[in-house]
């Protein structure tokens, strides 16, 4: 039976890269993305690399209704789904909070998928099963160093964008942490990693690349960054409930980002957070 395999940010960069691969690899994948124009190219693209049209969702993370809207039209389609992988991110301005009231960095980057994983939660307890679990595989970032996160007002505003950037990255990681804590038991499994630092418009526009411009070399492709990705999605080696990781090795993050008591706090705040819609 072939697995259902749903990806977020899957309209360009590394989300686009890894709905290919997993496409080729014989899996069904489901896009979500914002932009209409892209999202369509993108269904182009996984077509031709596995010989099916994959389904697909509009859905701007800056706006929690919408995203609520695609969870239910997916969990409606599917009755399981093998996969959810958490890639949305934006780096964008904080001038102006979401019309859910919360910073847009973290909302896109952290409570949008916060939100969906909820939404589609039975729907990945009912593909697990006792050697094959169901995964969770979010993309985090290096970023997480320098965030400033409150975990019990994950929305708040921040007073720069690399700080919210970063803030968001320290979201999921936590996020990861508390969902194995409470999700592998039901044969959920969730994982996170760091990508490198990637060729692409979100790369240029993220908190490490004016830096890492200095040092050639730095810079990865898309379908280089996926990579971790695809071993996570697929391979019984990367089955580490809580596990951070890059290059396919377990990698490094800082404490804040793996406090399991930050974990539970933040986890509390964001469910207050999505459910106020």
């Amino acid at each position: 039976m072939r697995r259902t395999v749903v990806v977020t940010g899957a309209s360009s960069g590394i989300g686009l890269a890894a709905a290919v691969a997993l496409a080729r690899a014989g899996d069904d994948v489901v896009l979500l993305g914002r932009d209409p124009r892209r999202l369509a190219d993108a269904v182009s693209r996984v077509r031709d690399a596995g010989g099916r049209t994959p389904a697909s969702y509009r859905a701007d993370f800056s706006v929690l209704d919408e995203v609520r809207a695609a969870g239910a039209a997916i969990a409606a389609a599917y009755e399981r789904i093998d996969v959810l992988a958490n890639n949305a991110g934006q780096l964008t301005s904080v001038r102006r909070p979401t019309a859910d009231g919360h910073d847009a960095t973290m909302q896109i980057n952290h409570l949008g998928g916060f939100l969906l994983t909820h939404l589609l939660l039975d729907r990945l307890q009912a593909a697990a099963k006792p050697q094959v679990p169901a995964r969770i595989v979010t993309t985090s970032s290096l970023a997480e160093a320098w965030g400033t996160l409150d975990v019990d007002r994950p929305g708040r505003r921040q007073i720069s964008r690399w700080l919210a950037y970063g803030a968001s990255k320290q979201a999921n990681i936590l996020t990861t942490v508390e969902a194995a804590r409470r999700w592998t038991g039901l044969g959920i499994v969730a994982t996170c990693f760091f990508p490198g630092l990637i060729r692409s418009g979100f790369g240029r526009r993220s908190p490490a690349f004016s830096v890492a411009r200095f040092a050639p070399g730095l810079f990865r492709s898309s379908e280089q960054g996926a990579d971790t990705l695809v071993w996570l999605a697929t391979d019984p080696d990367a089955l580490v409930p809580g596990g951070h990781f890059a290059w396919r090795a377990p990698f490094p993050a800082t404490g804040r980002s793996t406090d399991p008591a930050r974990a539970q706090r933040l986890w509390r705040s964001s469910l207050a957070a999505v459910e106020q819609g």
